[in-house]
């Protein structure tokens, strides 16, 4: 027996651990404990899976309905206008990463209908170039881009907006800018009417009830912007995580002196929200491999109260305490390894198919989960990422194998002579 030693885990070793496995003494209580602990290993690493698949699906759709209408990255000036646009966009193209360029007017105004009146954020674009940077196209559920032309005063305004103010197409609406003008009974606003030309839903409510498109020109001169004059520039990029890096990389390409910023500063609290909510969530379900783990601890240490003869028996045979260490240590990883293989096949297999098992369950017991009267996403989105996967693969087969450790170490400490006395 004691060659069996030679290799880490011998024949030997291998052989007696899954004799143990499938032992069933008495009523079989070892051998239930370790399926028990099978499936408790399996269904932590199941439900950890799909919930960071889900999770980072509701992260890549919003982040995904964000930056449909924000941009990457934006240029302004450092006075609050920005002079001669289109030299700066065609430097700031020439970056590599970047892939488009538009100019914007952004303002502030309230809108007014039919008594309602609701405050918006304006922004003049260039519908020729818009469509580069942004994918309102995509959302128009009414109308076009194009139906915004520059003199005619056209306005396009997100849905939820459009149902506060009970406006639809061609109706006429009054645009409140806040830039007034003084006279003799005091400060007058600024009073523009403008025709609905468009409604678009981008599916997030901050834009949905809160942003109004209209002509660049016409911005311009609602908000008395001369000498062509802009906001900024806003930028599309190839790789929109490279934003950081192109921020950095941009002022000296450009010949003017600009600030510049990026999607993850405009919306940091918003995506750092998710990933901690993410983080949080991953550490709780983490605690189900944990305690899955516990559960090997106690069928170990029940296997080697259960085989304590054997042990002996072993023992008087000639295999080291190292050789009886090494058998339990194979058992208590079989479990583990066992059931996180069920696991990570398993969350697989349901993370890529969530959305027709939902709509199967939703189908069956006519429920909904998600109301898209509650929530824009009415259904469940799942981006499975190996990183994650691999990192709860490589959590639940450590913790199996630390879990092994102590069972294994007592089994090698039986004394012969006390476990036979009685036999």
């Amino acid at each position: 027996m004691n060659g069996a030693n030679s290799k880490p885990f011998g024949l030997f070793e291998r052989m007696l651990a899954g004799r143990y496995l499938r032992a069933k003494r008495q009523h079989g209580g070892v051998a239930l404990i370790s399926v028990i602990s099978v499936l408790a290993i399996t269904l932590g690493v199941f439900v950890l899976i799909v919930t960071m698949s889900v999770m980072n699906g509701f992260q890549k759709e919003i982040r995904a309905r964000i930056l449909g209408v924000a941009s990457h990255v934006q240029i302004g000036s450092i006075v609050g206008h920005l002079e001669h646009w289109q030299q700066t966009s065609e430097e700031a193209i020439k970056h590599p990463a970047v892939e488009a360029a538009a100019p914007y007017v952004a303002g502030q105004g309230m809108l007014s209908h039919n008594q309602a009146v609701q405050g918006v954020m304006v922004r003049g674009i260039l519908p020729t170039t818009e469509d580069k940077v942004a994918d309102f196209s995509k959302t128009m559920v009414a109308g076009t881009l194009e139906d915004l032309e520059p003199g005619k005063f056209g306005i396009i305004i997100g849905a939820d907006l459009a149902r506060t103010l009970g406006t639809f197409v061609d109706d006429k609406i009054v645009l409140i800018s806040p830039q007034g003008q003084m006279t003799p009974a005091g400060i007058l606003p600024r009073l523009k009417q403008f025709t609905v030309v468009g409604i678009f839903e981008v599916g997030h409510f901050e834009y949905d009830s809160g942003l109004v498109l209209i002509h660049l020109f016409d911005a311009q001169k609602l908000y008395r912007m001369e000498n062509d004059s802009v906001t900024g520039v806003r930028l599309k990029l190839n790789d929109l995580f490279q934003a950081p890096k192109v921020v950095e990389e941009l002022p000296s390409m450009l010949t003017i002196d600009s600030y510049i910023t990026d999607w993850t500063k405009q919306h940091a609290n918003y995506f750092r929200a998710i990933q901690i909510e993410k983080r949080m969530l991953s550490l709780i379900l983490a605690l189900i491999i944990a305690v899955a783990a516990f559960n090997i601890v106690s069928t170990l240490v029940m296997a080697v109260t259960d085989k304590q003869s054997d042990i002996a028996i072993l023992r008087t045979l000639g295999a080291s305490p190292h050789s009886i260490m090494k058998i339990f240590i194979i058992q208590g990883t079989f479990i583990g390894v066992f059931g996180t293989l069920l696991g990570v096949t398993g969350g697989l297999l349901l993370a890529y198919n969530v959305g027709e098992v939902v709509a199967s369950i939703e189908w069956l017991f006519n429920v909904q989960f998600l109301s898209r009267e509650v929530y824009y996403i009415s259904k469940i989105p799942t981006d499975p990422q190996i990183v994650d996967v691999m990192t709860v693969a490589i959590t639940s087969f450590t913790l199996s194998l630390l879990a092994t450790l102590y069972p294994s170490y007592r089994a090698s400490k039986v004394n012969p002579a006390e476990a036979l006395r009685y036999e």
